[in-house]
């Protein structure tokens, strides 16, 4: 049947489903985030077309800008249908910032992303509260951004996000893997859970196997499923920047979709192997725990999830101990977890891993 329209009606932006007040008045409120991020070379005040940045005011005099932009994935889908909102936007910052240090860029300004079928100005801000304490944790200014309302293209209550960051760092002080050799040490540093990597699997299991989302985990009585999967991912940007201005550190790998085997050779030379020990760490109760609900290969789990290490560092055998020290002086638990051998360029896991209760034998690789 042919819906009637009245010819003669007045049509407003609001009638075709967008409300520029509600728009507005979200602008109005996550102000005051933004502005509590304010770092030396930004203000992060909102309302222009466009933020500034003062590099002389950061501080660089012969600086390189690097750029990384990312989302979070279906990990959202996980947000928004258990109504928690309070911590994604934590994820998309750390995507975007961690890929930056990586590089040795320090993190200066971040602009996000924010698209919906119809804006709900509690959701809206709650994520993007996420994402002002996601730019205080790494130290950028939440400069700009771009709320879009856009009906029909998004089902009611879905959204998506984008983020994008900007950063800078000394031309001497750049990471770019040209440093890594034989002989050198790598160390990892624990992760907070999935990340923001894997989660159509993760998704998956929790549909076929009928997961109780608001139970308390079965790895762990002290929290519920869902809050062990939505953990934010971590920031290791303050732990980090100081020991690459160090000149201490040869290569980063942040471990994202690809994990263990394929990030790590992203920053590897050609003739460079790393050979992983699985069994310097325990594999975290909740990585044991999707393995066996979902039967996951070793191959599987190494190329598909962080397995524990979000971050990987490459450090000259006689800098190990001074690396060690200052990254335990950051708070942060760092492990030994394997060395750079000649070979073709890739990554080797191999060892015992120490599982939830358990321990599995590991063997996987990757080349390329």
């Amino acid at each position: 049947m042919t819906k009637k329209v009245d010819q003669d009606s007045s049509y407003t932006y609001a009638k075709a489903g967008v409300s520029i007040d509600a728009g507005n008045a979200l602008i109005k409120a996550i102000a005051p985030l933004a502005k509590a991020t304010a770092r030396p070379g930004a203000n992060a005040e909102l309302g222009g077309f466009g933020g500034f940045f003062d590099l002389k005011a950061a501080g660089y005099t012969d600086p390189l800008l690097v750029a990384a932009n990312d989302g979070v994935g279906t990990k959202v889908k996980l947000a928004i249908d258990h109504d928690l909102h309070e911590t994604i936007g934590i994820d998309l910052v750390a995507m975007c910032v961690n890929d930056l240090i990586v590089q040795g860029a320090e993190p200066l300004f971040f602009l996000d992303y924010f698209a919906t079928g119809r804006l709900e100005n509690g959701v809206a801000e709650r994520v993007v509260t996420g994402i002002a304490e996601g730019c205080k944790m790494s130290g950028c200014a939440l400069i700009g951004g771009e709320t879009a309302e856009m009906p029909g293209m998004y089902a009611d209550g879905d959204y998506d996000l984008a983020g994008f960051c900007v950063g800078a760092v000394e031309r001497s002080e750049a990471l770019v893997g040209e440093e890594v050799s034989a002989g050198d040490i790598l160390i990892g540093l624990s992760s907070s859970g999935v990340h923001s990597n894997g989660y159509s699997l993760v998704r998956r299991l929790a549909s076929d196997k009928d997961w109780a989302l608001q139970e308390s985990a079965p790895f762990d009585d002290s929290r519920t499923l869902i809050d062990a999967l939505i953990a934010p991912t971590r920031i290791y940007v303050k732990s980090l920047l100081p020991i690459i201005r160090d000149k201490k550190i040869n290569a980063l790998a942040h471990i994202t979709g690809g994990g263990l085997l394929e990030n790590i050779p992203r920053v590897l030379p050609e003739g460079c192997h790393a050979i992983i020990d699985s069994s310097a760490w325990k594999l975290p109760a909740l990585m044991t725990f999707l393995q066996e609900q979902g039967n996951i290969e070793t191959q599987e789990m190494a190329k598909t999830f962080n397995c524990g290490m979000g971050m990987v560092i490459a450090v000259t055998s006689s800098n190990v101990d001074s690396v060690m020290a200052a990254l335990i002086a950051a708070d942060e638990e760092p492990t030994i977890i394997g060395e750079i051998i000649n070979g073709d360029k890739g990554c080797t896991v191999n060892g015992k891993a120490q599982t939830w209760g358990s321990e599995s034998d590991w063997s996987c690789s990757h080349h390329g």
